[in-house]
């Protein structure tokens, strides 16, 4: 099956108000391009430079997404025209985004990270550590950072059943914030969860924005 083929496919398969980032990490820009013509416009990189290399070659209503784990010192890079950052996890990265952004005097789009897996290799914060970040006097001062949402990934693990458990968490995370810091906000209302092995679990507990790589793309090219 081609690409094109694959998007329809998964897309037909994803409920409407569910958002799909096609993980394009180490693809060619003629892959990006065989998606793009098939109507696809949302794409997720994993490095800074690589995700500038595609943006200066590639069409500009590429909605793009960061992806990985952003070092501090690669913000600039990508704050003028990055669509949503992903995976923000320290109120230190917070503060370079913010400072970056009110350079060029653009908001720019986040998730904070949460730590969900038992793995102790994956980044993320802890709900408590969201919750002091986020009733902190730092963060009211921030104002070029829009926080959207939440973002996990679950235990690399045959074990559905776990892996379940974690999105289930994940969720309610999302529900509590949503329901008493970001009440009044609208923009707090993404939750990425769920990667090829277990986006349908993911959509299943609750997710609305799915990252996708190897079932559209085949394995990723080193």
């Amino acid at each position: 099956m081609n690409i094109p083929d694959k998007i329809k496919k998964i897309k037909s398969e994803l409920p409407e108000k569910v958002k799909l980032v096609a993980v394009s990490k180490t693809k060619p820009n003629e892959d990006i391009m065989q998606a793009y013509n098939a109507g696809h416009k949302i794409f997720g990189e994993n490095k800074v430079q690589d995700l500038v290399k595609k943006y200066e070659e590639l069409p500009k209503d590429i909605k793009w997404h960061f992806i990985g784990h952003l070092q501090s010192n690669k913000v600039k890079y990508i704050v003028p025209f990055v669509s949503l950052i992903h995976a923000v996890d320290s109120m230190k990265l917070l503060k370079i985004i913010e400072k970056e952004g009110r350079k060029i005097n653009r908001p720019i789009n986040c998730l904070l990270q949460m730590h969900i897996a038992e793995e102790e290799t994956k980044f993320g914060l802890y709900f408590e550590e969201i919750n002091e970040i986020l009733n902190s006097q730092e963060y009211r001062n921030i104002k070029f950072v829009k926080i959207s949402g939440l973002m996990g990934m679950a235990t690399n693990t045959p074990d559905k059943e776990q892996v379940r458990k974690e999105f289930a968490y994940l969720k309610s995370c999302f529900d509590s914030l949503k329901s008493g810091i970001f009440k009044n906000s609208k923009d707090f209302k993404n939750l990425s969860m769920g990667m090829s092995g277990d986006y349908k679990i993911a959509v299943e507990e609750g997710s609305n924005m799915v990252r996708i790589g190897s079932l559209l793309f085949g394995a990723r090219n080193y």
